[in-house]
């Protein structure tokens, strides 16, 4: 039975890659709840799976056994067509590397998923300049990606995934290209906007001193997900 606070409900997941003739389980038995406004760090070694959950998580790879619901809707019911949409408008994905369009402006690049959902440009727009200011980018709207430092870059991409005020914000090592100045300046105006916004954060990230400033941290280890023991 789904519960209406929860933004996402992953039940049992399991993942396994076949190479040859053998089977390699990635992770199994996942159970994940997040509540809107939560924020959660998943923390592992390398090669753990994380960034494959995640993906599982957001809709982007599949999954051998068990349930993901986003919203109160269960991926895998949807077609390709609703769960491109559910991804535009409920989730937001950052990555290590900002991916924005060289040739578009930082306002250009965060107005996208709003354009891509139908809302006019104009609105469109203003609500990309909002979601820069709240990111400290106002006086950065109409630069490329690069004439932007690394940080601001970084920061341009979430505005981007927060653009569409999705439920739910995916973030695969978001700092990890950065150096440690500028990592520290990125998360803490992504800090900032947790207390700011009911959307919930689920971060893969290296940085335990990052991980242990999230709401909940919890570890990929052994196949599963558990508290992270610090």
């Amino acid at each position: 039975m789904s519960n209406s606070s929860w933004v996402l409900e992953a039940s049992g997941l399991r993942k396994t890659y076949t190479s040859g003739p053998q089977a390699v389980t990635v992770w199994q038995d996942v159970d994940l709840n997040v509540k809107a406004g939560e924020s959660v760090a998943i923390v592992g070694a390398s090669g753990s799976g994380k960034t494959t959950l995640l993906n599982a998580l957001g809709g982007l790879d599949t999954v051998d056994a068990g349930s993901v619901m986003i919203g109160g809707q269960l991926l895998s019911k949807l077609s390709d067509k609703q769960r491109t949409r559910l991804r535009n408008q409920e989730i937001g994905f950052v990555y290590q590397f900002h991916h924005l369009l060289p040739e578009f402006s930082a306002l250009e690049n965060v107005m996208m998923p709003q354009l891509l959902a139908g809302v006019a440009r104009k609105a469109a727009a203003a609500r990309a300049r909002e979601c820069l200011a709240q990111l400290g980018l106002e006086h950065r709207v109409d630069h490329k990606p690069a004439e932007l430092s690394g940080g601001e870059r970084q920061r341009t991409a979430i505005a981007r995934a927060l653009v569409n005020r999705p439920r739910l914000v995916l973030l695969d090592e978001p700092t990890g290209n950065l150096d440690q100045q500028t990592a520290r300046q990125v998360e803490a105006a992504m800090l900032a906007l947790t207390e700011q916004v009911e959307t919930a954060f689920i971060m893969v990230t290296h940085d335990s001193e990052l991980a242990g400033r999230m709401d909940r941290c919890l570890q990929l280890r052994d196949l599963t997900l558990s508290p992270w023991q610090g």
